[in-house]
């Protein structure tokens, strides 16, 4: 009977949620919880948080056994995506391994910072007229929701807070192959003037060829937040430039 339940629930993925749990067994809340937390001590399961579960695979030891970080974050909040630092590794923008998973999403969890299995998740709440620019990869037979390319970027540059700082973000933009005209459509888009000008000033510190809207505006702003508040003025982009730029223009 576990397989046979255990093979159902794993139609839909490597996780399963209880009363997904409930409806297949056809048994009321008691009962359910009851068979679960015996397959659970079975090492057939495994309890992600409240109501969530992971499908141990058969042979593998309970405690041993490891899934990757996305389909984990996948599982923790609705709407969501893999986003800033952890998207940055993921394509290969920086070599940098974030510590945390971040995770995006427009709804409210209660912790943000979620331990799941040894592995710490950061989840993120955005506005949702923020909330765009996704695509999906597969991971270990799972579709996972990840903010694309270009939007990665543009995310990074809201919130540098989530990304290990400009210094990374100007390391993408050097390294690579981006479509710029989606990128300068996502800046506009996530209305925040801030965005439009860490990208103008990073584009031209980088030489990079991009038509960005003029920036109209008396306020200036860090061009790094995570950096100390102190820096020289750029009147172009309305920018505290807080980073040496000669550490910019010489990244590796």
């Amino acid at each position: 009977m576990r397989i046979d339940i255990i093979n159902q629930l794993s139609k839909k993925g490597s996780y399963f949620t209880f009363e997904e749990a409930k409806k297949l067994m056809n048994n009321n809340i008691s009962v359910t919880k009851t068979i679960l937390s015996r397959y659970e001590k079975k090492g057939f399961i495994e309890r992600i948080e409240k109501g969530k579960y992971l499908i141990i695979p058969l042979g593998a030891q309970k405690g041993e056994y490891t899934i990757n970080e996305f389909i984990i974050g996948s599982v923790l909040i609705k709407p969501y995506a893999i986003a800033y630092w952890s998207a940055l590794n993921f394509y290969g923008f920086t070599e940098q391994i974030p510590i945390q998973t971040f995770i995006q999403t427009t709804s409210r969890k209660k912790n943000q910072n979620i331990k799941v299995l040894g592995i710490e998740f950061k989840i993120v709440t955005i506005k949702k007229e923020k909330f765009f620019g996704l695509t999906q990869e597969w991971i270990d037979d799972n579709l996972i929701n990840i903010t694309d390319k270009e939007k990665t970027i543009i995310d990074c540059l809201d919130k540098p807070q989530y990304c290990g700082g400009i210094l990374e973000i100007a390391k993408s933009l050097k390294k690579m192959a981006l479509d710029i005209n989606q990128l300068v459509l996502y800046a506009q888009n996530i209305n925040n003037s801030a965005v439009i000008r860490r990208l103008g000033f990073l584009c031209d510190l980088l030489n990079i060829n991009v038509k960005l809207p003029t920036i109209n505006t008396r306020n200036y702003v860090f061009l790094d937040p995570t950096m100390p508040k102190y820096g020289i003025k750029n009147a172009k982009w309305r920018l505290i430039i807080n980073l040496d730029d000669h550490i910019l223009k010489n990244l590796e």
